[in-house]
């Protein structure tokens, strides 16, 4: 009698798997899916390859600044009844080259400056929320993410500044790098510091606003340091250490967008709780097994 049970229990089970694989199958051949997994793929490898950048000039508060007063960009949207990604763009934009301005134009220290701006922003976007009546999906979906949102406009917009941003780095890697280690060196061989400078804030504004439809305003500046921390542990060479951060920030991406199908969770916090257990996951490795290459 066990025997038939055990039995009937594995057939259940396969039964089960067969029945998970093709409404897994039937959910692939949906627009909105399959949008999902192109955007994640493409949004993985862009905040890979800016995050890089990121931590090791230091930049995160900067992009969790931008990320944060973007809320103002959002609730603009909302109240002028725009979509919120066409305000978002413009917005993160001017926000990010104003911050460095103000950063360049003091003698405040860069972290006072990003503190005033956003607090003062936030402050801003909260009053304007406040004023929005009625429905807030939209609203609500931009703070938190909502990837199964993303439509063919925003997977162009994603795919044109992850284009630009690759063309703009990867040719002039050698120069990024000698100024990312070392801004005076870098200055006195010729590098055009400031405009290289001002180029990157606006290609992170940019990234910083079309990741937060996947991401969330709240979640949006780990989309980009995780990914590239957790390839920082696995390599000290630069270019290694870059290649790891895409990988780490695309396959991060799409596995949480399945573990959010799967525990009918919200899209951008589990993306990024992927990308938090798999640095905690490499970091154990290191610490304990191997060392970074």
């Amino acid at each position: 009698m066990p025997v038939i049970i055990n039995l009937f229990n594995d057939c259940q089970i396969t039964w089960l798997a067969i029945a998970s694989s093709n409404d897994l199958l039937e959910l692939l051949q949906l627009a909105s899916i399959q949008r999902a997994f192109m955007g994640a793929a493409l949004m993985g490898i862009l905040g890979g390859m800016l995050g890089s950048f990121v931590t090791l000039r230091q930049l995160s508060f900067f992009s969790h600044a931008v990320g944060h007063a973007a809320l103002v960009g959002v609730a603009l949207g909302v109240l002028l009844q725009i979509n919120p990604t066409w305000m978002l763009l413009p917005f993160t934009l001017v926000f990010g080259v104003i911050v460095l301005y103000f950063i360049d134009k003091t003698d405040l220290a860069s972290d006072s400056i990003l503190s005033i701006v956003l607090s003062g922003a936030l402050a801003i976007g909260l009053i304007l929320t406040s004023q929005i009546k009625g429905y807030r999906g939209n609203l609500m979906a931009v703070l938190f993410g909502d990837i199964l949102a993303i439509d063919t406009t925003d997977l162009i917009l994603t795919l044109l500044v992850l284009v630009g941003g690759s063309i703009f780095l990867l040719s002039t890697l050698r120069q990024q790098i000698l100024l990312t280690l070392n801004p005076d060196v870098a200055q006195v061989q010729g590098v055009p510091v400031q405009l290289y400078r001002y180029a990157f804030v606006v290609l992170l504004s940019l990234a910083v606003a079309v990741a937060i439809k996947a991401v969330g305003v709240l979640l949006v500046n780990a989309f980009l340091v995780i990914p590239a921390s957790t390839a920082k542990l696995m390599s000290h060479h630069f270019s290694r250490f870059l290649v790891m951060s895409v990988i780490v920030g695309s396959i991060s991406s799409i596995v949480g967008i399945v573990v959010s199908g799967i525990f009918n969770l919200a899209s951008g916090p589990s993306i990024v709780l992927v990308q938090f257990l798999l640095f905690v996951a490499v970091f154990i490795w290191f610490k304990f097994s191997l060392k970074p290459a």
